[in-house]
């Protein structure tokens, strides 16, 4: 899947930033999203399994291996559907804590409103998407991606979802401000907000 630019900020002159990227998977810098692969930014990755190298080996609901107010940002690509719904205000209650002042997350992941309606067009088992592991179903989307879940991946299986009104009030009641959430091209959802605090606030460029 292709990132969301639409909500990239313009690249500001100043000393090394931080980003935690969480759940990235196996190495590979184009995971990372565009925003981040800008000068002046130093990915930190964090993942539960070990095998996939991270900097940091922790569960997003508890990520104490990061210091308080250490990033000037959080990315997360399709991590948040992968916990309960009711440790979702305990992630984000993490989010917030390693974030500094002024800081933001960028996440993404599963637009469930979008989902139903391919559920409506094509049955819980038609191609809703091609991706490069192959076509992705409504049934993927909803539940995870079936042939990682069968081949014991369990960390894949989905226990949420949210539409942008429902992902944009969690945040909210987390305690995050200047809150930007909207549709994005391939079923998903995109989501900036900050950290309240100090600090200026990135422009955002024109949709691509």
């Amino acid at each position: 899947m292709s990132p969301d630019n639409s909500l990239v900020s313009e690249p500001v002159a100043q000393s090394e930033r931080l980003v935690l990227h969480v759940g990235p998977g196996v190495p590979n810098p184009l995971k990372l999203h565009v925003n981040f692969r800008q000068p002046g930014w130093r990915e930190i990755r964090l993942d539960i399994a070990e095998a996939n190298q991270p900097d940091i080996v922790g569960d997003m609901t508890d990520m104490h291996a990061v210091a308080s107010g250490s990033m000037d940002a959080v990315y997360s690509s399709h991590n948040l559907e992968h916990v309960y719904t009711h440790e979702v205000p305990i992630v984000l209650a993490e989010f917030l804590r390693v974030l500094k002042p002024g800081g933001h997350v960028l996440l993404t992941c599963p637009d469930l409103v979008a989902t139903a309606r391919a559920i409506l067009d094509h049955g819980l088992t038609g191609t809703a998407y091609q991706s490069p592991s192959g076509p992705i179903t409504p049934l993927d989307i909803l539940y995870g991606f079936g042939k990682a879940v069968a081949r014991g991946n369990l960390y894949m299986a989905h226990k949420t979802g949210f539409s942008v009104e429902s992902l944009k009030a969690v945040f909210e009641k987390a305690g995050f401000v200047q809150i930007e959430c909207k549709t994005g091209r391939s079923f998903d959802l995109w989501i900036r907000a900050f950290k309240p605090g100090a600090g200026k606030t990135p422009a955002v460029a024109a949709d691509a």
